[in-house]
């Protein structure tokens, strides 16, 4: 992979003119949820003190304050809109630990494993239920962007349940998950949130519908080259920069798309790599790092570097054919080159 590129400006950008509003909005939160919404959000630790940073990268406030700019609507729609998504962004990850059984986020205990099961499906309810809340009151368009909201959410939800699915399919044979149904999936648990996070600005500013369309359609790329960059993370990531153990994905025996793209090509290191991966028993980390090369050799992981390459270029054919402000599309474009080129 390429080396890692400096951190956008924006993102500092975006974490100033956005976090004043989330923190306020998560303040109005029953203390027990706000301290683990808090928690999830990676301002204090499970005693509810305060750490220093500002949580995650804050990818999708930045897009939608980009995206909101690109259009030339006001920040003041941008602020509420980000709120919302940070807001859906970290609900869906609470609850997608939960289902997933993921004990570690960010380099420490997941939200459930921190407070219990039950506590962090009710935080995660919690944050969804005050992104609504944050976008019904958002002005004369509201409404649509709780709609653009609910769909994407609807997406999400149906890419969520395609991967769960997936963990009880064979890995070979006709019955098994094809790489075309896997790009489906992470269209819609990953794109689609990417794709309203970028729309969502100028949904609630009441730009131009067209315009609005041509940042979803990026979005939903973007989205996918960002879960083929993970995929790829959670098989040959530095654990001290993921947060996650060495060979993660193959050791749980996760459906990804460069074990899925190593399984179909047909060659010699796809024929050992099915007989590993279709024993019925957990990979040990011994036969998991043999499984590891054997996807390199069967050309998954440059299929799966390739395939976020080429939706990160889609994304770029759509910031720089349409006439959105100048000085935005480079910042997308910088976005971009540092979703697709990083190490985090």
């Amino acid at each position: 992979m390429a080396p890692v590129l400096d951190r956008p400006r924006v993102l500092e950008r975006s974490r100033e003119l956005v976090e004043p509003a989330l923190r306020a909005a998560v303040g109005e939160l029953h203390p027990w949820p706000r301290r683990m919404a808090s928690y999830a959000l990676g301002w204090c630790d499970a005693d509810g003190v305060p750490l220093p940073g500002g949580g995650g990268k804050g990818v999708r406030p930045a897009l939608v304050v980009l995206g909101t700019e690109a259009v030339g609507v006001a920040a003041e729609h941008a602020v509420p809109a980000a709120v919302a998504v940070e807001l859906v962004h970290t609900f869906s990850l609470v609850h997608d630990d939960v289902m997933d059984g993921d004990e570690r986020r960010r380099h420490r205990a997941s939200a459930w494993q921190a407070f219990g099961t039950g506590p962090a499906v009710l935080a995660g309810d919690a944050l969804f239920a005050l992104a609504v809340e944050t976008l019904a009151g958002g002005g004369r368009h509201g409404a649509a962007a709780v709609r653009r909201v609910g769909a994407a959410l609807r997406e999400l939800v149906a890419g969520q349940a395609d991967d769960l699915l997936f963990e009880d399919r064979p890995w070979t044979g006709p019955e098994a998950v094809a790489v075309a149904e896997y790009e489906a999936m992470a269209a819609g648990k990953t794109g689609s949130l990417l794709a309203c996070a970028l729309a969502l600005g100028p949904v609630l500013g009441g730009a131009p519908a067209p315009l609005v369309e041509v940042l979803a359609r990026a979005g939903r790329e973007l989205g996918t080259a960002f879960q083929a960059v993970d995929d790829l993370l959670g098989i040959w990531g530095d654990p001290a920069a993921t947060g996650k153990p060495v060979l993660a994905d193959l050791v749980r025996g996760k459906k990804t798309l460069p074990v899925l793209a190593a399984l179909a090509a047909g060659t010699a290191a796809s024929r050992r790599l099915a007989v590993l991966l279709g024993a019925g028993t957990a990979l040990d980390p011994a036969t998991a790092a043999e499984a590891a090369v054997l996807v390199e050799e069967a050309g998954g992981r440059q299929f799966a570097l390739d395939r976020a390459r080429g939706c990160a270029d889609a994304a770029r054919e759509y910031f720089t054919h349409a006439p959105f402000r100048q000085e935005v599309v480079g910042e997308l474009l910088e976005l971009t080159d540092f979703l697709v080129d990083r190490r985090l």
